[in-house]
């Protein structure tokens, strides 16, 4: 299967959207600490986020690596079919993304990013782009929108518990 976009790996660049989609940025603050730092990027590359999530997860790889296939499955009925393009994993920042492709109710790429800042504070950023592929996600317009922006706000507060840190 190949990607439904023509920008693949462009959500490593924050602030990146093609004409067309529709931007998400969310930050949320992980915690403190190099400890928190390794909980959360292990929780991230691994899919432990995304299951913690509730979301159902389906690898052809137990780590996030370029070219793995990952179907996100919402609901127990939504099945939606990415590959991840691009992952960091550098002395300080760890993530991946993963673009769509043909099933995927969205177009678009999607990134999650933990990064330890110099103060220490660990943060998570989900980066992504998107616009409605199928006919139920374009007519859900702004309201699909809103929950892109609830689930990666979600990521934040799920990662946040993973890491022992709370509210």
């Amino acid at each position: 299967m190949s990607f439904t976009y023509d920008a693949v790996g462009a959500t490593r660049e924050y602030g990146f959207c093609p004409p067309g989609f529709h931007p998400l940025y969310v930050r949320t603050r992980i915690g403190e600490g190099e400890e928190v730092f390794r909980r959360a990027a292990e929780a991230v590359m691994t899919w432990e986020m995304h299951r913690a999530l509730g979301v159902g997860i389906d690898a052809s790889s137990d780590r996030a690596a370029p070219g793995v296939d990952v179907t996100v499955i919402l609901a127990g009925v939504i099945k939606a079919p990415c590959r991840v393009v691009w992952t960091v994993e550098e002395y300080r920042r760890v993530g991946w993304a993963y673009g769509t492709l043909s099933g995927h109710p969205e177009c678009g790429e999607e990134a999650f990013v933990v990064e330890r800042t110099g103060d220490g504070t660990v943060w998570l950023t989900v980066n992504a782009f998107s616009r409605g592929a199928k006919w139920y996600a374009r007519a859900g317009g702004p309201a699909t929108r809103g929950l892109q922006h609830a689930y990666a706000r979600r990521c934040g507060v799920v990662l946040r518990r993973l890491c022992g840190e709370s509210d």
